[in-house]
């Protein structure tokens, strides 16, 4: 028996999953991290919080499986996209906390960008909006306000890079400043169509190309694990960002393949094929995949906060004591009671794009109790994904008639049951809802031979449900509109 190890880095924590043959999770591993929240708006990790987080994680699945490091085929990485990280090129110190994909800091960046007329040039050539979410404006950010950054960086002292790059780079004892096609499609900085770094944006931003990694195709050699972590030299076979990662896990490897995760937020991607469509209701065109020389694309809808939005109600309300107990509550009210929760804690993502949303909850009376709240928190995140299908429906021309689901919160049996009512379509979710792990893995195993193709991948799939629509058309559309509502009293906010 071959393994894969698959490498989870997430927004709040790392895990490590050792996966067999059949594509089954022998053992795994995850660690928190903290986050740090400097400023109104601002979100940072520690770079090295990620990197000790990932690694302990990594060595107590391997202690735990019991598995011998010669029978791990490779290493397959996923991770947190658009976050960014500048460090010494010698020393491998960090310039800065990294800046998450979730900080709003280069706002007014953004808005001088596009007040310049550089919006649409960007979105041509990167296939994504002009927004603080993407690594771009944060790199300049880091180069404009840290000392002495531009002059190190001009010297050639410096290395950027996502979480990704970050984390090979260190695993490989600094041997290799690499990163994948699809992380790099994220970057706002990545020609979608020429597959290059391009260079009118780095000159418009006044980055260096010295500070960029070597782009990569999602399954393939991407160095050899250090041997002061493992005293084996276990290769990295596989990189993808998460969302694509899990799009591979969920075998969505033809065009109109579809699946949305939810995670810290919710992220809903339909595979395109090899032909880039150019979005027309704010959704973004970003690379789905490279393999074998061929590279695949997808459109992109991204919800900002979606199982963030249960952790509030945990962490910040403290009206649950744990995420799970978010079901129970929010049946227990049998309604919201006209109660609507719009999460816009860090802006409005796709089809919106409000950066100056804020969140809002409306329709409160003095009947309102926590119950309604949780309640209305989970029809949001159903909610939002409705307002990303609608989208992607309008701009591929395919009816949607089911939806692979993943990610923590599709665990949840009353959230995924009103999704698939909103939606009035099938709700599919597998037996293994991690399914970001599981695409990193397949992707190190078929570079390493353990599977010898995606239709061999496919066949290892298993269904654990499927949620089928029972809401009324009229009723599911009355409540869609007064969705529609709230969102327009949070618009721009701040």
């Amino acid at each position: 028996m071959r393994y894969i190890l698959a490498l989870d880095q997430g927004t709040t924590s790392s895990r490590a999953v050792i996966y067999d043959e059949t594509g089954a999770a022998v053992c795994q591993a995850q660690q928190e991290f903290m986050q740090y929240y400097p400023k109104p708006g601002w979100v940072e990790h520690d770079p090295f919080d990620i990197l000790r987080s990932q690694i302990s994680s990594m060595q107590h699945a391997v202690r735990q499986a019991g598995v011998s490091l010669s029978d791990i085929a490779g290493i397959g990485i996923t991770n947190q996209r658009e976050t960014a990280l500048l460090w010494d090129r010698e020393t491998g110190q960090p310039l800065c906390n990294a800046i998450v994909w979730q900080c709003r800091r280069t706002t007014d960046l953004c808005r001088q960008l596009e007040q310049a007329g550089h919006a649409d040039m960007l979105r041509k050539k990167t296939g994504l909006q002009l927004d603080a979410y993407f690594s771009a404006t944060k790199l300049k950010w880091m180069l404009d306000n840290i000392g002495g950054a531009r002059e190190q960086a001009a010297q050639g002292r410096l290395c950027f890079g996502t979480v990704d790059t970050w984390l090979i780079y260190n695993l490989t004892g600094r041997k290799q400043h690499v990163t994948d096609y699809t992380n790099a499609s994220r970057t706002m900085l990545f020609n979608i169509h020429d597959h290059c770094w391009d260079s009118e944006i780095l000159a418009l931003l006044d980055i260096p190309e010295s500070v960029l990694p070597g782009v990569r195709e999602c399954s393939g050699y991407f160095g050899e694990l250090d041997e002061g972590i493992f005293e084996v030299k276990v290769p990295i076979l596989g990189v993808a960002g998460d969302q694509q990662a899990a799009l591979f896990g969920q075998a969505c490897f033809h065009e109109g393949g579809i699946k949305n995760t939810y995670g810290t937020g919710c992220f809903l991607l339909m595979n395109t094929g090899e032909k880039p469509i150019q979005s027309n209701a704010g959704l973004l065109t970003t690379i789905a995949m490279a393999k074998g020389g061929r590279v695949q694309y997808a459109l992109e809808g991204s919800v900002f906060n979606a199982g963030s939005t249960i952790q509030w109600l945990r962490d910040g309300l403290q009206i649950i004591g744990s995420a799970p107990e978010s079901e129970a509550l929010a049946l227990s009210a049998g309604d919201t009671g006209g109660v609507y929760f719009v999460p816009a804690f860090t802006g409005l993502g796709a089809p919106w794009w409000d950066m100056d949303a804020r969140g809002t909850v409306i329709g409160i009376t003095r009947g309102t109790g926590r119950e309604h709240i949780a309640r209305a928190a989970l029809e949001a995140i159903a909610y939002q994904t409705r307002d990303v299908v609608d989208a992607m429906s309008a701009d591929s021309g395919l009816a949607i008639s089911s939806l692979n689901v993943d990610g923590g919160a599709s665990a949840n049996n009353f959230l995924m049951q009103f999704q698939a009512d909103i939606l009035g379509a099938d709700v599919v979710r597998p037996k293994n809802i991690e399914t970001t792990a599981l695409g990193a893995a397949y992707l190190a195993g078929l570079a390493a031979g353990v599977w010898k193709s995606e239709n061999e991948i496919t066949q290892l799939r298993e269904t654990d449900r499927v949620f089928r629509a029972s809401m009324d058309a009229a009723e599911k559309e009355r409540k869609y509109e007064k969705w529609k509502q709230a969102v327009a009293r949070s618009g721009n906010w701040a």
